[in-house]
């Protein structure tokens, strides 16, 4: 039997109390004697979009999905020791799917570089430093097209044609992959998948701007992502990649790493840089901009870990193939972390122009329960919240931006019925006000305004005149905020507003959240005609405050209640309303 890899899209998804899917699979292995039959690889993404464990024998081209504890040992039994499929656990493939940037996810092995030079790896470094002249990429970036997809959607090779017309000997490029978005994961996923990408992404960035070195900036709470990347770039210097005289040629270039503590204002490329030269991360005023004055006072490009990954194949295939794919203005593809209330959550790359709708329903296979989907996220705390009433719309930069939200960097939550927007701008608010570098007034202090009037309007205190406070504080920050942190934290605050201000006046005049996610303006109540008299909710309740007995009934003191819920928790017969 020859060496089988198998890749495991594993995120420590617990089987049982004890263990993980990808620790339980290497121990069935050696109790088999296969560990050295088959190399198994934790991978983050591996193009399937689909609940549950994924499995993936890429030389056989056998993909199953939803696999669960008990299908384990039948896998080992029957494909890897005979070779045989098993259709009931076989993926179906997904449809308007188009992997750029993923290419190699999933499809070879992210520690081996031989693997991503069978799959033309380094081949456009090769066809740059022999055949190109810098002003030529930069000449093709810009017939692609690519905008960045850190979420500002700034011309690719605009940034790099400035940075390189800038008179300074020393330039810099950096990867930013200090991603920080809650409930985004696309560059984890990129550089733990397929490392190289990036890598050659930022060696051609380099090559243009007449750069001798690069950085990669990536957070600490990344370890497979930090540990696959230093590997890769052992082997690209190794194999000539990377240092003097790169493949013979006359271009010199090296690349370090760098660790991000977890600040989330270490996104914004000032920020960034200052963290890299051991400053505070804290934003600087622009301009002078980085591609002037960066990194040491010198020229840097900062492009995050998407748009490097593009710049490969962009290369190879030219940019007039890029810019055919997407729409007029939003070219490409994107990657997205869809999460949320919807079946398939995962990574996807779709082509620009696509629709919420699509993305949700064709590819995330709907709604993961029987609530009418209410609302989707985009771009993180920066972002806004779009109503279902938009979901045909098409997926760019600009009509993201005419609905109140942004692009990002590709974080997308679906929300359902039961989610409340109030509570969801508060908490995307209070992420940002933790976040702060409390660098400038308009958000430090604007910020803890605009959470305290939210913290008010959700513990049955706030006024209707508080809907214009929030408005104009939100004005305030985005005007007068130093960087695109403060610029855009009001975002979350101002979109659900606009879309959904009857559940913002039913939280102030009627003291409801008809979602019942704010605690403090839930009443619970005894509903007599099912309660048995059992008194488990009376022993339950920590503050004691249900009375009575069990000829006359229970009841439910409103204001000794602290609506911590344990009631509702603990009645196995539904006898406790929550209003």
């Amino acid at each position: 039997m020859d060496t089988k890899i198998v890749f495991i899209k594993d995120t420590n998804t617990k089987l049982d109390t004890t263990r993980d899917f990808y620790a339980h699979f290497l121990n069935l292995l050696r109790e088999n004697a296969l560990e050295d039959k088959v190399q198994v690889v934790r991978i983050a993404d591996i193009g399937i979009y689909d609940q549950g464990l994924v499995v993936k024998f890429p030389d056989e081209n056998i993909i199953y999905a939803n696999v669960q504890d008990k299908d384990l040992k039948d896998i080992i039994a029957q494909t890897i020791k005979e070779g045989k499929v098993i259709k009931e656990l076989l993926f179906k493939a997904q449809p308007k799917q188009l992997r750029i940037v993923l290419r190699n996810c999933g499809e070879i092995d992210p520690e081996n570089i031989d693997e991503y030079i069978a799959q033309d790896g380094y081949q456009a470094l090769a066809k740059v430093v022999s055949d190109y002249k810098p002003e030529q990429v930069i000449e093709e970036l810009k017939k692609s097209g690519l905008r960045g997809r850190g979420g500002a959607g700034f011309p690719t090779w605009l940034k790099w044609k400035l940075t390189r017309e800038t008179p300074e000997a020393q330039k810099y490029v950096i990867c930013n992959a200090d991603e920080g978005d809650p409930g985004a994961y696309m560059d984890r996923g990129v550089l733990e998948g397929d490392p190289h990408s990036v890598i050659e992404g930022l060696i051609l960035a380099g090559y243009a701007i007449g750069a001798s070195k690069g950085y990669f900036y990536v957070r600490a709470e990344y370890p497979l992502a930090v540990e696959r990347v230093e590997k890769a770039l052992k082997q690209a210097y190794d194999y000539g990649f990377l240092g003097k005289n790169i493949l013979g040629s006359n271009f010199s270039f090296d690349i370090d790493i760098r660790l991000g503590a977890g600040a989330f204002v270490c996104g914004e490329e000032t920020a960034l840089i200052a963290s890299i030269e051991g400053r505070r991360g804290t934003p600087r005023p622009r301009p002078p901009y980085p591609s002037v004055k960066g990194l040491w006072d010198k020229p840097t490009a900062i492009n995050n870990v998407e748009t490097l990954a593009n710049i490969g194949p962009i290369i190879l295939k030219g940019g007039s193939w890029y810019a055919s794919i997407g729409t007029e203005k939003s070219k490409g593809t994107k990657v997205f972390a869809l999460t949320g209330k919807v079946k398939n959550s995962g990574l996807v790359e779709v082509p620009m122009g696509i629709t919420l709708r699509e993305i949700v329903f064709d590819i995330g296979g709907g709604m993961l329960s029987d609530k009418g989907i209410k609302a989707i996220q985009t771009g993180g705390p920066s972002g806004g919240v779009i109503p279902k009433e938009y979901l045909d719309t098409p997926v760019d930069y600009e009509n993201l931006q005419k609905l109140g939200s942004i692009m990002g960097s590709g974080g997308m939550i679906v929300m359902d019925e039961d989610d409340c927007m109030v509570d969801i701008a508060k908490f995307y608010l209070g992420f940002c006000v933790d976040e702060s570098c409390g660098k400038c007034v308009p958000c430090r202090i604007g910020g803890y305004q605009m959470l305290s009037l939210l913290n008010k309007i959700t513990e049955s205190q706030g006024k209707i005149e508080d809907l214009d406070k929030l408005k104009r504080i939100a004005l305030a920050m985005q005007k007068a905020s130093l960087c695109a942190l403060g610029q855009t934290a009001a975002n979350p605050v101002v979109s659900t507003i606009k879309y959904f201000e009857e559940e913002y006046r039913d939280h102030i005049v009627n003291k409801k959240c008809r979602s019942h996610k704010c605690k403090h303006l839930l009443n619970y109540n005894v509903i007599q005609d099912k309660c048995k008299r059992c008194r488990v909710c009376v022993i339950n309740c920590p503050v004691n405050a249900i009375s009575g007995d069990k000829e006359a009934g229970f009841f439910v003191d409103p204001k000794t209640c602290i609506r911590c819920g344990k009631c509702f928790e603990v009645c196995k017969f539904n006898a406790i309303a929550k209003e």
